[in-house]
């Protein structure tokens, strides 16, 4: 009994520490996000893309980078450009761009990772939008793709006042009050998501011994960088079904990458991990319902193809540039997560520019709403199973405190 309250503790200790590590980035991230949402609209987006499919490739997958990290957020992103005229293959590198080359994304990895996986992160991304575009060009699914079109003609079209100056609204208060809001609904978006992440992270470190990870990723030990072609294959299949399971957002699965390398995961293993959030159920079911199932099937198809050829050419990469990170470098338990420095005054300043932003969105609520992107439309049983497991998570982890604190 007194082995699993001292396990509950360091779990719970674990999972607040991780989000104490990464709380100033969060918000760095979702402030960047959000401003450039509000000040570059979709209309803008298609607009600057025209008609050149080399021109709209880059700049589909540049206008990804500047935006949402939220799956669900990219997704309707995605269909909105694709609706709108976009080609086919701009669409796929605006959804890639969207969910691996965002900023937040990178900054949350180089707290947990290190700099070799942000630039596995920003180099794999434009990787995987190149191997897409080949398989596209490849196999030319034109029948696909014109009935794709066809099931989002019957929608309806929610268009926004795009005529104003974005340099004149950006003085603006009102204009940061959408900000604030957009802000809002960010976290609202992946609140759950980061909870559940989070707890999931700071639990498995505490209770999930190393030989289950040797035995689900075969050779897999702390220490050991030495894998075969065949071994990397299999953690490279294995990491998108590890995301699968615990599908719970690309932020909120930082910490469990970490986690997985601290173990001995390969590198190849941890990418193909990070790059797994749109080959998971809930991101086909909504492609499904926006283009139908064959589109959807064929997404599936490119994503995870080009995740596996991205994953391996990178690992083989770095190994012949002698770049390939260490696994003693990620520290997944550490005692002094909370010690004064640059990440609690971070934090503090962070703190205090989310507190503004806070007040903007609830004092300042003109016109406001109807300035807003569009979410793709989540599975409310699995919405309610992600709230519901937060809830319970809080708990978990006030528990844990508790024990560690004031019980032990």
């Amino acid at each position: 009994m007194n082995d699993f309250l001292k396990q509950w503790g360091e779990a719970a200790y674990t999972s607040t520490g991780f989000f104490w590590m990464a709380l100033w980035a969060f918000v760095l991230g979702y402030i960047i996000s959000s401003m450039i949402q509000i000040f570059v609209t979709e209309k803008k987006m298609q607009k600057a893309m025209g008609d050149n499919e080399g021109k709209s490739m880059l700049l589909g997958a540049f206008f990804g980078f500047i935006s949402s990290s939220c799956s669900f957020s990219a997704l309707a992103g995605t269909k909105s450009i694709f609706k709108k005229g976009a080609s086919f293959v701009s669409s796929i590198a605006f959804l890639l761009a969207s969910t691996n080359l965002v900023i937040e994304l990178g900054i949350i990895i180089s707290i947990f990772l290190g700099w070799q996986f942000v630039v596995g992160e920003y180099v794999g991304g434009i990787l995987l939008i190149l191997i897409c575009w080949i398989l596209i060009r490849l196999i030319n699914p034109k029948k696909l793709i014109d009935k794709a079109r066809k099931n989002l003609e019957s929608e309806d079209d929610d268009e926004m006042d795009d005529s104003k100056d974005w340099k004149k609204q950006i003085q603006k208060e009102d204009s940061w009050a959408r900000v604030a809001k957009k802000y809002k609904m960010e976290w609202q978006m992946v609140w759950k998501d980061v909870t559940v992440g989070f707890t999931i992270a700071g639990i498995v470190a505490a209770f999930v011994p190393d030989s289950f990870f040797q035995t689900l990723f075969i050779n897999s030990g702390q220490g050991n960088t030495d894998f075969t072609f065949l071994e990397i294959m299999e953690h490279i299949i294995v990491g998108p079904v590890a995301a699968f399971l615990t599908f719970i957002g690309s932020m909120g699965n930082i910490p469990l990458a970490a986690l997985l390398f601290g173990k001995g995961v390969s590198f190849a293993g941890v990418m193909a991990f990070i790059f797994s959030d749109l080959v998971v159920f809930p991101v086909l079911r909504i492609n499904a319902r926006y283009y139908g199932w064959k589109m959807s099937l064929f997404i599936l198809f490119l994503l995870f193809t080009a995740l596996i050829g991205t994953a391996l050419t990178l690992h083989y990469s770095f190994d012949l540039l002698g770049i390939l990170p260490d696994p003693s470098q990620v520290k997944i338990e550490d005692s002094e997560f909370f010690k004064i420095d640059y990440t609690f005054y971070l934090n503090i300043a962070f703190l205090a520019i989310s507190g503004y932003l806070v007040y903007l969105g609830f004092f300042k609520k003109k016109d406001v709403e109807h300035s807003m992107s569009e979410m793709a439309p989540k599975s409310e049983l699995l919405e309610n199973i992600l709230k519901y497991t937060a809830f319970i998570c809080y708990i978990w982890l006030a528990g844990g405190l508790i024990v560690k604190f004031f019980i032990q």
